[in-house]
């Protein structure tokens, strides 16, 4: 070995293992001091309190309970870094009421309130507190959107009201045709349209306009019950009620003017054209020769559907009664009111159901 040379290959003296007491001068810990240090965080929530005082106490120089469960833990972290010990400390601190605080030793007392971990209640309720003119601020901004929102909601509101016509209309059909066939016999669909500016229901239909009234009427013995030579109302007594009146409001029967797209699709423009024959709206069909009334019996008729679909035992829809053929659609369509006033133009938000004349299954379109 060469005279001068200090480095630690050369050096018989640094192959020895470092004690203790070495360790902690050269600023190191050993695997059992971090092990301890590791539990003694982790098991903080378990006795926070206890923990906080030992070593707040220890901080100031001695144990403060004879009987502190984990005193040869304290012993050991007094040998520790200054550093860790108070960021442990401050740790601790932070967690704590202001009661623990009052009761904390000098230094650690002085290290929480330095560390601002902790606060009066009445400086606390302060900084969460909001003044008079913050919240008059924040009422000025909902009702301003408020009222910029509110034609959103109006429009809404409208193409909802068309979207629950629409399957109401398709499930009254179902009901309709369901019972014919299971029944083996014929079921007619009225519609009636009253006017809503009268406040009594059954109201005038001149003009009709505002709420769509349907009935679903059945042959009591299974066959039409009218004579096709001789079209006159049914005979209320031949007739039996299926379910019970069904009312929407905000709705117009409309006879469509366009003429759809092709080639046909799934869209409202590109629905399957129908004739005006076979739809239902505010001006066709022709009334129904062969009407019938609500209620059925001999009461006195508060309804007289003139207009009506008629499904027969197998399915196959007609318009009115037998003097029309079958079609390979029928279609009911209607646009959005709001109560009586009719809109000057066609609205956005217009509804066509068709009806397959042989199938009878419905299918709603809408724009």
């Amino acid at each position: 070995m060469i005279d001068g040379d200090f480095s630690p290959m050369t050096r018989t003296s640094d192959l020895r293992p470092l004690t203790s007491a070495e360790r902690r001068r050269r600023g190191g810990f050993t695997l059992l001091e971090l092990l301890i240090v590791v539990g003694i965080v982790s098991l903080r929530p378990l006795g926070a309190r206890t923990f906080s005082k030992g070593i707040c106490s220890l901080k100031s120089g001695g144990l403060p309970y004879a009987n502190f469960a984990f005193s040869p833990y304290i012993r050991t972290l007094k040998n520790m870094k200054r550093s860790l010990h108070g960021a442990e400390v401050t740790m601790i601190a932070r967690s704590f009421p202001i009661a623990t605080a009052r009761r904390a030793g000098g230094p650690c007392r002085a290290l929480a309130l330095r560390e601002g971990g902790f606060a009066l209640p009445k400086q606390r309720e302060r900084a969460s507190a909001f003044t008079l003119l913050e919240l008059l601020i924040v009422v000025g901004i909902i009702g301003l959107l408020m009222v910029l929102i509110a034609p959103a909601f109006t429009t809404i509101k409208g193409g909802t009201d068309v979207t629950s016509a629409a399957y109401t209309i398709k499930g009254v059909l179902d009901t309709a045709r369901t019972y014919a066939k299971a029944n083996n016999t014929y079921t007619w669909v009225g519609f009636y349209e009253e006017n809503v500016s009268n406040p009594a229901s059954p109201n005038s239909d001149t003009p009709a306009v505002g709420r769509v009234i349907m009935s679903i009427v059945a042959s009591k013995d299974g066959t039409t019950v009218y004579n096709p030579n001789s079209l006159a109302t049914i005979d209320p007594t031949k007739l039996t009620q299926v379910g019970k009146l069904t009312k929407i409001d905000n709705v117009h029967l409309w006879t469509h003017t366009d003429t759809p797209l092709t080639p046909t699709g799934s869209t409202f423009d590109y629905r399957p054209n129908v004739v005006s024959t076979y739809c239902i709206g505010n001006s066709t069909p022709a009334d129904s020769a062969t009407p019938f009334q609500y209620p059925v019996g001999n009461g006195s008729a508060q309804y007289t559907f003139l207009k009506a679909m008629e499904f027969s035992p197998r399915g196959e829809v007609r318009i009115n009664n037998n003097s029309n053929s079958p079609q390979r659609a029928a279609e009911i369509a209607f646009e959005p009111t709001h109560g009586a006033p009719i809109p000057a133009s066609v609205p956005a938000n217009v509804a066509a159901i068709q009806v397959n004349g042989f199938a009878g299954d419905v299918k709603i379109y809408r724009r």
